[in-house]
């Protein structure tokens, strides 16, 4: 993380906000998976073929899927090219906004979640290093595993300020969380379209960056 210049800090922030705004939004309508934390959704698919039966697996499993489907194509976009950043968050913007759109005409849809899935998937392709990615966009463990690294540094003296960062990373998340929480309840699947209108702004944003 400390290779990400400073605008690239505040739109990684940023579009950390929307995805956990987006997950949030996401984890009610399917009534407790994730469109965006897949090792909750690899035990949740677990539990249920003993649960509920093997059928009942096949909805986180397609998020998990989806999920991996969308940093595939986010990387063959990316690939060297940061220049090509935005057309990734633009993508992302187009599925959430589809989500929505699918959501007021087939409400009961638990598929179109995959939607949303694949688009958070890519976000994680924005900022990639040696084929891995330097920052995680959408979920925390990778950024709490980081703070946690960055504590153990901060104990040993050999680094004051790296905790910064990855806390800064994972409040965004939490407070996109808390926010797409209450939007949900105010605006019910409207509170998708939001997070599209969000992410098509942070598209021109990050093209932008990109190209300085």
């Amino acid at each position: 993380m400390r290779e990400v210049s400073r605008r690239g800090l505040a739109l990684s922030l940023a579009l950390s906000g929307v995805a956990g705004y987006v997950d949030a939004v996401g984890f009610i309508e399917t009534g407790g998976l994730f469109v965006s934390f897949m090792s909750g959704n690899s035990t949740q698919a677990g539990v249920e073929v003993w649960a509920d039966g093997p059928l009942r697996a096949l909805l986180p499993l397609g998020l998990v899927v989806a999920f991996v489907a969308g940093v595939a194509a986010g990387g063959v976009v990316v690939g060297a090219r940061a220049q090509r950043r935005g057309v990734v968050v633009a993508g992302s913007a187009a599925a959430v906004a589809l989500c929505a759109i699918v959501g007021f005409v087939v409400p009961h849809s638990e598929w179109r979640f995959a939607l949303l899935a694949a688009a958070m998937g890519a976000l994680n392709t924005l900022y990639l290093a040696d084929g891995r990615a330097r920052i995680a966009i959408t979920y925390a463990t990778g950024t709490l595993v980081s703070l946690g690294l960055a504590l153990a540094a901060l104990v040993t003296g050999r680094s004051s300020t790296a905790w910064r960062r990855p806390l800064l990373l994972w409040a965004s998340l939490a407070a996109g969380a808390v926010a797409g929480a209450a939007a949900h309840r105010w605006l019910g699947d409207g509170a998708l379209l939001a997070a599209a209108l969000a992410l098509a702004a942070l598209a021109v944003a990050v093209g932008a960056a990109a190209r300085r």
